[in-house]
């Protein structure tokens, strides 16, 4: 093997995948390049847009600061990998519904990381929710309708679940 690749071993959306990677090359590329995930946009390529936000191990996460190599033994979601996930399916139709996507390059990170929102903040209130997604980035929505969206699903859950 080269001094210019590593073997990794890894779960993608569930699926353990092994691979030999560049030591250097980003998450978000390995993704979309190797494994053929689209649904991981990469905008900035600096960490700072939030378009590329994928789970590892469950928690948020850049991939496009983030080494593939750094991933090795761990579990990685993709946007993709949420089909199924019921939060994921409640925020999709509430984004819809309140218009919180437009040109929707920025919608497969706002989603990761308004389930984790969803998720973890339970009782979070509308100017926490906008501090929260403060790291996913979207130059078309005004970020009202995304909000509400998140509200909408938080509001809901909550409602069923008393």
């Amino acid at each position: 093997m080269s001094a210019h690749v590593k073997t990794i071993s890894l779960t993608v959306n569930g699926t353990r995948v092994e691979a030999s990677v560049p030591p250097r090359q980003h998450l978000g590329d390995f993704l979309r390049e190797r494994e053929l995930l689209t649904g991981t946009h990469l905008g900035c390529e600096h960490g700072v847009c939030g378009a590329c936000t994928i789970l590892i191990d469950g928690e948020p996460a850049r991939s496009c600061i983030t080494f593939a190599v750094a991933c090795d033994g761990r579990s990685v979601t993709t946007v993709e990998g949420l089909d199924d996930d019921p939060v994921a399916t409640e925020l999709r139709e509430a984004f819809s519904a309140e218009h919180g996507l437009q040109c929707g390059f920025c919608t497969p990170g706002m989603l990761v990381a308004a389930r984790d929102v969803v998720l973890r903040r339970p009782d979070v209130d509308n100017p926490a929710i906008r501090t929260a997604m403060s790291g996913n980035l979207c130059r078309c929505t005004g970020y009202v309708g995304i909000v509400n969206a998140i509200r909408r699903v938080i509001d809901a859950r909550n409602t069923n679940a008393g």
